[in-house]
């Protein structure tokens, strides 16, 4: 062994810190523990009837074709039909406007691969993805967190930090925002918002990466316009995936952004992985001229749409005063906050004893906030586990916070 490992190590590999809700699945893993942690979408959601015909016929059709590399880009007629579903909302974009990712993930890698130095700042909600705050962060972004509000990230505020950055000369890359079904608090951002920090964007001259994994995943209310179909002057970057509607083991995402990045990305792109494979590629392609595709979205939306009605009945039964929690219109994640002298850490090893488990929301506030906040998912888990899971968990907070009270009336 190398006597001095360690610091042989990048700084991008010493920037990168284990994923906090990774480590909290590896507890999850006995079956026995009712788990709203992960970001999961339900097995059952997953076309393999469907796709275990079409992987024959392609096989039989275009042989080594589907084998072989394909342009960094993406295949050529997957981005047709990626970008024929965004110009159906009328959203203007063309085949240089599209890039086809390995997941999402992969696509905000090279977003802060392409455009974040070290020290650079990078603007995000408070909560916010970890997945987003750890891409960048690994690249050696400091992140400054805007509090968010019902209708998500706080435009008032984010023009306060951007005032407060500018006087003291700092020039943030990007603001990264979730605006429908926010991963962890399931708002959605009302298109008056998008609006707001759009014009944000213009006058401070930022760019904005908007990240839409569960946008198609709605299940109620009225969709909001794309910040990137609002803006007109290429300040807008949008992430999209098949993760949370197609599968997520094809990982498959892409990019959809002006021009002049999406050529920077491509060159990044190269060195990372050549190209996303085109199996997976040529298998959407196939699924997404089917009639499966729209049926089976319809389906998972139905199936999602009752897990979190059943889910959010049992908590007006079961959970005590002083709780609360967002009312999502879709996705796959709703946010409880509980009050705020609770630690939602605390709770959680006390749930696992009850083998009930979530994602404490500290772990999406960059500022290390929202410790008395916890994220619950409700694609995964089934009605009747969903319903049990709920009553211990409130068993668990009203202990907690019968506890809490008795410390408060003691100290007072």
């Amino acid at each position: 062994m190398i006597s001095d490992l360690k610091g042989t190590f990048s700084n991008i590999s010493n920037n990168i810190k284990r994923s906090a809700i990774r480590e909290i699945l590896k507890l999850t893993q006995n079956p026995e523990v009712i788990s709203f942690a992960g970001g999961l979408p339900a097995p059952e959601s997953f076309p393999v009837d469907n796709l275990d015909e079409i992987i024959s016929c392609m096989l039989k059709e275009e042989g080594a074709e589907v084998l072989q590399y394909d342009a960094t880009e993406g295949v050529t007629e997957l981005r047709e039909l990626l970008l024929k579903r965004y110009q159906n909302e009328g959203v203007q974009c063309e085949l240089d406007n599209m890039i086809v990712t390995t997941g999402s993930q992969q696509g905000l890698d090279l977003v802060g691969k392409v455009f974040v130095n070290q020290g650079d700042v990078v603007i995000c909600g408070l909560p916010s993805y970890l997945g987003g705050i750890s891409a960048f962060q690994a690249y050696g972004a400091k992140m400054e967190g805007v509090p968010m509000d019902e209708n998500g990230m706080s435009a008032e505020l984010l023009e306060a930090k951007l005032i407060e950055l500018a006087e003291q000369g700092i020039k943030p890359k990007f603001i990264y925002i979730i605006p429908d079904f926010q991963n962890p608090t399931g708002i959605t951002m009302p298109e008056s918002r998008r609006l707001e920090i759009i014009a944000l964007a213009h006058k401070y001259d930022v760019l904005i990466v908007e990240d839409c994994p569960y946008r198609e995943v709605r299940f109620e209310g009225e969709p909001q316009r794309m910040m990137y179909d609002l803006d007109n002057d290429d300040h807008v970057l949008t992430l999209g995936t098949f993760s949370k509607t197609f599968a997520p083991g094809l990982r498959i995402g892409w990019i959809l952004g002006p021009k002049e990045v999406n050529d920077k990305i491509v060159i990044a792109k190269q060195s990372s992985d050549l190209c996303t494979p085109t199996f997976v590629q040529k298998m959407a392609i196939r699924y997404m001229k089917s009639e499966h595709f729209e049926s089976n979205l319809k389906k998972t939306i139905d199936l999602y749409h009752q897990r979190r009605d059943v889910m959010l009945a049992e908590m007006e039964k079961c959970m005590p005063e002083g709780v609360k929690w967002t009312h999502p219109e879709g996705g796959m994640f709703l946010f409880i906050t509980l009050p705020e002298h609770m630690d939602a850490l605390g709770l959680f090893h006390k749930a696992i004893e009850k083998k009930v488990a979530f994602v404490t929301g500290n772990v999406f506030y960059c500022d290390g906030g929202g410790t008395n906040t916890m994220r619950l998912n409700f694609s995964y888990v089934n009605n009747e586990k969903a319903i049990a899971g709920i009553q211990r968990l409130a068993q668990i907070i009203e202990a907690e916070m019968t506890v809490c009270n008795e410390q408060l009336v003691m100290n007072n």
